[in-house]
């Protein structure tokens, strides 16, 4: 053979030639042993006990790749940690098997090297390429083996569980099979935009509907033979859980073993004195598909507190973890109170990065969340566009140090103040959205609102609510505040006349009698503002409106222009003004006042009716004055009686 230059072979038995060749002789290679087909690799999870086959959601995963051109769609499950991604995607594997699916192999994909490894292990089972090409690195075998399932004709199936890093994951993705026969499904629970590239399609799971979750217990306790242990707040249950499979499989497994009905294990979990790892123990999930809230948390949390905007992401889920789980308005991560916590809370800033948090830093935190599953955040839900899962807020309460718990509690409330103020009055899903958030700050911080907030968002939500529940609402109000404050304190007393007016509307006047009558001998200047005696015309009247004037600056530039110390201040300055009698000044604040009882009490509100009442009554007498003016002298006329009641809540 003449040489006349080097050739290469590439491939399992190719032949390169160069030059002129007058013989060749071909050795054939030594038969290589039949592989055992189907092959399985990797551990796929055994479906748990009451498994759901959830038919809608598969249904959804089925039009989904029907609907694509692409042969191969991976199907990424994408929804928070605990509503049943594995186990459906488990479903398929197992599935697979039985319909004789060549080639299942279950990939963990929450490290990348993981999943390099896998498809290396995969490119040795199948013979992927000859045994020379073989070997030479894990990531020369995984790259052999994405090319071996573009060409082969076998059937496969990659399930690729626990995607946390997409951008990591754009060089693995399984290739289009050029025969149509393989498929992908991949679980995350991040919502990165690159997930629905390269032809995949991205679908949604969310937790057990209700008709499911009360299947499931129904199901898992009588398979366990606890049927006894289904009672009338299964309902209730299931959804204080959530509806969360992963919730509700511990729920199951504690009851079965604890014997405990599902009346008492809501009052448990109910309890904020227990932890979260005595109603979801380790050794109450046998089957062990995931006991892994907290765990996953905190995985995901250090993760995102260390990616961009750095240092934000702990104080967001402290801060949203106090809220209720159903969602928040997006506006409360714009208050001053939210910004201020933010500013301060945040750890680890970037290097000569100011320590300043604006609302686009806590957009970008939120969405930074969102993408690693820790909550939702969806513009178009309105006033319950952010939502964190119940169970993982009650992980990040128990991960929170109790130095910590105050400052959250302190900006919850102001924040909630801020959108109690100023949402309007015909906003009814708002209203009912800030009712729950205050319900659920009121039940996660206890006493401690009491000391850290002036109660402005527990007394906005008794007179929000309607009547039927507001009575017994402003009932407990009032026990809570005697005991916290005292029986004499103004709020308390402010209290006790909301539950007088409360019971008028709802036809008890004798018990709102009774109520004012027991106040009687608490009531002094602090609760009823009456005009200022003639003492107030003297040399300092002067020096006491300019400082009811500071008074009222400052307030309103701490506490907002619709707060009620507020407007009891303007209302104090509009009696000081009309005593005084600077008619057109009095007219002019309280008119100010006016716009603000309206905003924070409502127009029916006896606070709000009675500056109403005092204002029109004052127009009309400066009207009346007037005119005697212009028409000429007349006889005098006795001094107007604007006492009485107050016009608002007690003056700090």
């Amino acid at each position: 053979m003449e040489q006349s230059g080097d050739a290469v072979a590439l491939g399992a038995h190719a032949v390169a030639i160069s030059g002129h060749v007058s013989q060749v002789l071909l050795a054939a290679p030594a038969p290589s042993r039949a592989l055992d087909w189907p092959i399985r690799l990797g551990s796929v999870p055994a479906l748990a006990s009451a498994f759901q086959a959830r038919s809608a959601v598969q249904e959804r995963i089925d039009r989904a790749r029907e609907g694509h051109a692409t042969v191969v769609l991976a199907q990424v499950l994408s929804g928070g940690g605990g509503v049943g991604k594995t186990q459906l995607a488990a479903a398929y594997a197992n599935q697979a098997l039985v319909d004789g699916v060549d080639l299942v192999v279950w990939v963990d994909a929450s490290d990348i090297e993981q999943v390099v490894a896998r498809y290396a292990h995969a490119a040795h089972a199948v013979e992927a390429a000859s045994d020379r090409l073989l070997g030479k690195s894990a990531e020369s075998d995984a790259g052999l083996f994405l090319q071996w399932l573009v060409t082969t004709r076998r059937t496969w199936l990659i399930v690729l569980d626990d995607l946390t890093d997409p951008e990591a994951m754009q060089g693995w993705w399984p290739p289009s099979s050029v025969f149509g026969c393989g498929r992908v499904v991949a679980t995350t629970r991040r919502h990165d935009a690159v997930l629905s590239g390269g032809g995949r399609a991205v679908v949604d799971i969310d937790t057990y509907s209700p008709e499911e979750a009360e299947a499931y217990l129904q199901e898992r306790l009588s398979s366990a033979h606890a049927d006894h242990l289904l009672d009338a707040q299964a309902a209730m249950l299931a959804e204080t859980l959530g509806f969360l499979p992963l919730a509700l499989s511990h729920a199951a497994a504690f009851m079965v073993n604890e014997d405990v009905a599902c009346a008492e294990y809501l009052r448990r979990f109910n309890d904020s004195a227990a932890r979260l790892d005595d109603l979801l123990p380790r050794a109450a999930d046998p089957e062990w598909y995931g006991r892994q809230v907290a765990a996953a948390l905190l995985l995901s949390l250090d993760v995102a507190q260390a990616s961009e905007p750095v240092g934000l992401a702990v104080p967001v889920m402290r801060l949203a973890a106090v809220l209720d789980p159903a969602g928040h308005p997006h506006s409360l991560w714009a208050s001053d109170a939210v910004l201020r916590y933010l500013g301060t809370q945040r750890t680890t800033p970037p290097d000569g990065a100011s320590t300043a948090i604006g609302p686009a830093q806590a957009r970008a935190a939120l969405r930074l969340l969102h993408r690693y599953g820790l909550l939702t955040d969806h513009a178009q839900a309105g006033s319950r566009a952010v939502r964190l899962h119940a169970l993982t807020a009650r992980a990040v309460r128990e991960c929170t140090p109790d130095a910590a718990v105050p400052e959250v509690v302190r900006t919850a409330a102001g924040a909630l103040t801020k959108l109690c103020g100023t949402v309007r009055g015909d906003d009814r899903e708002t209203t009912a959205a800030l009712l729950t958030n205050i319900d659920s700050l009121d039940g996660c911080a206890g006493d401690l609102l009491w000391q850290v907030d002036d109660h402005f968002v527990l007394r906005w939500a008794g007179r929000s609510m309607a009547l039927d529940a507001a009575v017994p609402y402003w009932q407990r109000l009032v026990g809570t505040s005697e005991r916290q404050l005292g029986r004499a304190h103004p709020l308390t007393l402010v209290a006790r006349r909301d539950l007088a007016w409360v019971c008028f509307g709802g036809h008890r006047a004798k018990d709102a009698f009774a109520v004012l009558q027991e106040d009687f001998p608490y009531q002094d200047n602090r609760l009823v503002l009456k005009t200022p005696g003639p003492a107030a015309a003297g040399p300092e009247a002067g020096s006491a409106v300019g400082l009811l004037e500071d008074t009222v600056a400052v307030r309103e530039r701490l506490l907002g222009w619709a707060n009620p110390a507020t407007l009891t201040g303007q209302a104090n300055l509009a009696l000081l003004h009309w005593s005084q009698g600077d008619r057109a000044a009095a007219i002019g604040v309280l008119e100010r006042s006016l716009v603000g009882y309206r905003s924070t009490f409502g127009p029916r509100h006896p606070y709000t009716i009675s500056v109403d009442n005092r204002l029109c009554s004052w127009r009309g007498q400066h009207k009346r004055r007037w005119w005697r003016r212009t028409r000429g002298p007349s006889a005098p006329t006795g001094s107007a009686e604007v006492g009485g009641d107050a016009a608002g809540p007690a003056s700090r």
